[in-house]
């Protein structure tokens, strides 16, 4: 069993991504809500190039935050519906290491391509290129981390009614440290302060997610079959 566990997780993403790739509306929705989403500030913050710079940390990391929310209550609700999450479950792998592969495939289908659009979206706030490795680096460790905890408040949520409605009641409070020190680090890049520190308070905050995260998951996908 202990060599047919990387084949299996390795099968379920694949599953997952070839989904992805048959319903592309999602991964393409929370992208332009990402770039809508940020485009809107400076209508509404008026067309100052300094105060749109000043802001545009915690604009990016804002509309990452909410864009990623878009697709978690599809994550596992699909699979409880058709009854495929219970022949997942049959397969003998560990109901955390399920958990952690389609987290793993919310963030190839969801956060990778946010990240790819943070740049293009920076840019447009006037955030200077020197910063952009900052960015870039920030929220590679903030989306995996949206992705576990999403994926985490995801399986808890799941067959209870009104679920949509708690998923960002529970993941927002959750994922607002790595909002925190996400948007303090590119903030302190851009005004030539020391950003180490705080990219580091979020790798740390990825190391304690990333093993505590699938196994709440996995209990909470145990709930939801039986």
């Amino acid at each position: 069993m202990t060599l047919r566990i990387p084949a299996l997780i390795t099968a379920i993403l694949e599953r997952d991504l070839r989904l992805a790739l048959r319903h592309g509306a999602d991964t393409l929705g929370a992208v332009l809500f990402f770039i809508l989403a940020g485009a809107l500030f400076p209508l509404a913050l008026g067309p100052s190039p300094e105060l749109l710079r000043r802001m545009a940390p915690g604009i990016v990391w804002v509309c990452a935050l909410l864009a990623a929310l878009l697709p978690l209550d599809r994550l596992f609700g699909s699979e409880l519906e058709d009854g495929s999450l219970d022949q997942l479950l049959m397969t003998g792998l560990p109901p955390s290491l399920i958990a952690l592969a389609k987290m793993m495939a919310h963030w190839l289908t969801t956060g990778l391509p946010l990240l790819l659009a943070a740049g293009p979206l920076a840019i447009m706030l006037g955030m200077p290129t020197s910063s952009m490795v900052v960015l870039l680096t920030g929220l590679l460790l903030g989306t995996l981390i949206l992705s576990l905890i999403g994926g985490m408040a995801a399986s808890v949520v799941l067959g209870a009614r009104r679920g949509g409605v708690l998923l960002p009641l529970l993941v927002l409070p959750l994922t607002t440290p790595a909002l925190i020190f996400g948007a303090a680090a590119l903030d302190a890049a851009q005004t030539g302060l020391s950003w180490g520190p705080d990219l580091e308070l979020l790798g740390a905050f990825l190391a304690a997610a990333l093993p505590l995260c699938p196994l709440a998951a996995g209990a909470g996908l145990r709930a939801a079959v039986e």
